[in-house]
């Protein structure tokens, strides 16, 4: 079984980068708006926080998460963005400490979650190792978000690698939400990652293949970035289909980021 430490340890990382970011702004500046249209620094903050405490929830108490989940697929459209507006009215003092509260016990939870068990969640189960990735891949996609909004360009680190697995993890997920049959067979994805070392999944001899920075196709997963304005690419009809629908996180498909050329918003929610 695999150890879910060395995740655990980079959601903590990536968790304080942000935290970095954030914990030392002017009241005013939480209001900046984001790409995500409608959300400003503390709804992205807020989304985490409340994001943060249903992956506890289900960790901790799964008869309490099935109850939240069938309240939230009742409103599926507006769930998270209900979450994160009753989290942004905080103010911004508070709104900071209870993120860190609760990553803190999510954190603690995951350390303490017995290996092989699987939690309920809003698309599979997950493992604490899963479980851990998803939150590496929201917590980085929403920093971006931050990121962008405070024009800060991040230093991107091998965490990404987190961000790719579940990327290339969701794959028939993309097809599926969308109603498209997935490809039955495997594409191999080739991806250079920030310190130079290629990252590979799937067998060297598919037909199918994506290339490109790790950082770029990231971005392109989590649709914080439009493909036409990153370096990712793609052989073969599958792969290229995939790469217009690819997302790494659950519930709806987003309607995507527009290219630099045009103006356009990103998805709020990467829930999930």
């Amino acid at each position: 079984m695999f150890d879910p430490s060395s995740v655990i340890d980079d959601l903590h990382r990536e968790s304080e980068e942000l935290d970095q970011l954030v914990g030392k702004l002017e009241e005013g500046d939480w209001a900046l708006p984001t790409p995500a249209e409608g959300w400003s620094v503390a709804h992205q903050i807020a989304h985490l926080a409340w994001t943060d405490r249903a992956a506890l929830i289900a960790i901790t108490d799964a008869e309490a998460f099935g109850r939240a989940t069938e309240k939230a697929f009742a409103a599926a459209g507006s769930f998270v963005d209900e979450g994160a507006e009753e989290g942004a009215r905080a103010a911004p003092a508070r709104l900071l400490s209870t993120w860190r509260a609760g990553r803190g016990e999510l954190e603690g939870a995951l350390r303490a979650a017995p290996l092989g068990v699987r939690f309920p969640w809003y698309g599979p189960p997950m493992s604490a190792a899963s479980m851990a990735t998803a939150r590496v891949m929201e917590t980085w996609a929403h920093g971006q978000d931050v990121a962008d909004a405070l024009g800060v360009v991040r230093v991107p680190t091998d965490r990404l690698q987190h961000v790719v697995r579940i990327g290339v993890r969701t794959r028939n997920f993309a097809f599926g939400v969308r109603g498209l049959t997935a490809p039955s067979e495997e594409f191999r994805v080739e991806l250079v990652g920030p310190s130079g070392e290629l990252w590979t999944h799937g067998p060297a001899d598919a037909a199918q293949r994506v290339t490109g920075p790790a950082l770029d196709f990231c971005l392109l997963v989590t649709q914080r970035a439009n493909r036409a304005d990153l370096a990712v690419r793609a052989e073969g009809p599958d792969a290229d289909r995939w790469l217009h629908i690819a997302q790494a996180f659950a519930g709806p498909s987003g309607a995507g980021r527009a290219p630099k050329s045009r103006t356009g918003r990103a998805p709020k929610g990467v829930a999930r």
